[in-house]
């Protein structure tokens, strides 16, 4: 079986991603979490990953790093996890690599917290035109493919890339045209969603620089974690 190590759950957005992937499709795999804060008698992030990141994949005595070579690997592995028709699969692969490779100034403004709630103290041009530009491929791949999903009836991987902006959108209260906010409900409808958001409202782990990012994106409005 998998083993698939991830960081905390209320701020690791690449974690995420295969993980609410594997769940999405029913791949087994058990899940070994190392919090961004070195603890006593715990090994760190750097020790036990090859790139000193998360997420990364053991399978047997191969260890796969990157979330993106993650997907690969269990698209080699598993069916659906990449849309089976070519042009869908083609635009899902477009769409997830942008994902993975662009929209910095979202994750600058909006860093993932997903236990809390915040209002943004500006909305700068650059953030604007990054959700200007969410709008127009969600919108694409729903309209072009029938949806609910981006490349069609099924999750598939390109969803599991953007799962992280629908917990941005509802901490930071992003507005979004309605297609959109449509796509970002279902989403956080799922019961991997759900599930994911349940154990990071629970977690006890505090880690100083995400929290400073909420503090300087904007106002405090609720805190729904654990209390400490």
């Amino acid at each position: 079986m998998y083993t698939l190590f991830i960081a905390n759950k209320n701020y690791s957005s690449w974690s995420l991603r295969p993980w609410v992937l594997m769940r999405e499709l029913s791949i087994p795999f058990t899940e070994e979490l190392v919090p961004f804060d070195d603890e006593p008698g715990r090994p760190t992030i750097r020790e036990v990953s090859p790139s000193g990141r998360v997420p990364f994949l053991v399978d047997g005595q191969l260890t796969v790093w990157d979330s993106l070579s993650i997907v690969e690997y269990l698209a080699e592995r598993h069916k659906y996890v990449w849309p089976t028709d070519a042009n869908a699969r083609a635009w899902a692969r477009s769409a997830a690599a942008e994902m993975h490779s662009g929209f910095g100034e979202l994750r600058e403004h909006c860093g993932m917290n997903c236990g809390i709630r915040v209002r943004l103290n500006s909305l700068p041009i650059p953030l604007t035109l990054e959700l200007a530009r969410l709008n127009a491929l969600w919108s694409e791949g729903l309209t072009k493919f029938g949806g609910p999903f981006l490349a069609g009836a099924q999750f598939t991987a390109v969803d599991a890339y953007y799962a992280p902006i629908a917990f941005r959108v509802q901490t930071y209260g992003l507005e979004l045209d309605f297609s959109s906010r449509e796509y970002v409900s279902r989403l956080l409808k799922l019961k991997s969603m759900q599930d994911w958001l349940d154990a990071a409202l629970k977690e006890t782990w505090r880690h100083e620089p995400h929290e400073a990012e909420a503090r300087s994106a904007g106002t405090l409005l609720e805190d729904r974690r654990i209390k400490l």
